[in-house]
């Protein structure tokens, strides 16, 4: 079974290569079948050497695809489901995070992509007990950001960021970013979405989402007016989380979702001198799953809109530059190709 993989620890390292054939599932646990995997820009960080991971490990943790084979003890109804699966492969369900529902944050969890097996290869073994039905509104291939939306909600929706009526910013219009505007939106929020000149594209869905846009001028940062109730940083960029800061108002909120990759420097001060409540989110919970999940069944949030293309695994240095270069969207590896 080829899957995509990265290989050393440090910068490159990334191959598709014989990975063996995938395990039988151990009690508890089920094989997928992959039919998308979505490209994320945390694996361009694993990729850079930015992010850690156990390598030689197959990376994907954006999964969806159908349940082929069961461990021991697993509800005989998940044979053939189409799902989306929670990316935590093992945690330690003993501390303090893990006690409280907050597995995202457990010092031992190991996560699908990064430190078990993940999903850009044809199939993968994760825990019956992370996986989810997708509805039957979302597509064979956008289902795989599933994933990215529960981590949307996880920022955004636990506790709740956004309120009836606020003035929302959410500045840059990739995948997370027109998952968060249309969250937010689903929470009362009047939202904008900025994003630079190389957004086109992507300002544009943001358009047809029906989302009021705005196109960032270079050195514009400092001189943004500070009227935003909420600011939701989406870009991964200093310029990005300089915008945000200079556009939230006295007492407004600052919610950093998009990874830096590496450290960045902007003005903090203007924390103190406006009184911005700082929030964030890391990957998900079980909560977000369900509530992603509900706002999926009701189609209060759209994901087939944002697939630009589905790739096969061979074409992955191409959809690495494309997602590094931001020239669509989304990227969604489907390994059957």
């Amino acid at each position: 079974m080829r899957g995509l993989a990265k290989l050393a620890p440090g910068a490159g390292s990334v191959a598709l290569v014989d990975r063996g054939e995938v395990a039988s599932p151990a009690p508890g646990h089920v094989v997928v079948d992959v039919t998308a995997a979505g490209v994320c820009g945390t694996d361009l960080h694993i990729a850079d050497g930015e992010f850690p991971c156990t390598p030689p490990v197959t990376m994907g943790h954006e999964v969806t695809g159908v349940v082929a084979a069961l461990g021991d003890g697993v509800d005989p109804s998940w044979s053939g489901a189409r799902v989306v699966c929670e990316t935590y492969f093992s945690t330690c369900d003993r501390c303090a995070w893990c006690r409280d529902g907050r597995i995202n944050l457990c010092p031992q969890r190991r996560s699908i992509g990064s430190h078990v097996d993940g999903g850009f290869a044809p199939s993968l073994v994760v825990p019956a007990r992370n996986l989810h039905r997708v509805p039957a509104a979302v597509g064979e291939h956008a289902a795989a950001l599933t994933e990215p939306l529960a981590c949307v909600c996880h920022s955004l929706c636990d506790p709740s960021r956004v309120t009836p009526g606020d003035d929302v910013l959410v500045v840059g219009p990739g995948t997370v970013g027109l998952l968060a505007a249309q969250v937010a939106r689903a929470g009362g929020g009047n939202v904008r979405v900025v994003g630079t000149a190389a957004d086109e594209v992507r300002l544009a869905a943001a358009a047809e989402l029906g989302f009021e846009t705005e196109v960032q001028v270079a050195g514009a940062g400092r001189r943004a007016a500070a009227g935003a109730d909420v600011v939701v940083e989406c870009s991964g960029s200093a310029g990005g989380a300089a915008r945000c800061l200079t556009s939230v108002r006295p007492g407004g909120r600052y919610v950093q979702i998009g990874l830096f990759g590496k450290p960045v420097t902007f003005e903090l001060d203007v924390v103190c001198y406006r009184e911005v409540t700082v929030s964030s989110g890391f990957a998900s919970t079980p909560a977000s799953w369900r509530r992603a999940l509900r706002l999926l069944a009701d189609r209060t949030v759209l994901l087939d809109p944002l697939v630009t293309e589905v790739a096969a695994l061979d074409d992955f240095q191409r959809v690495f530059d494309a997602t590094r270069h931001s020239r669509g969207i989304k990227f969604v590896f489907d390994p059957r190709r």
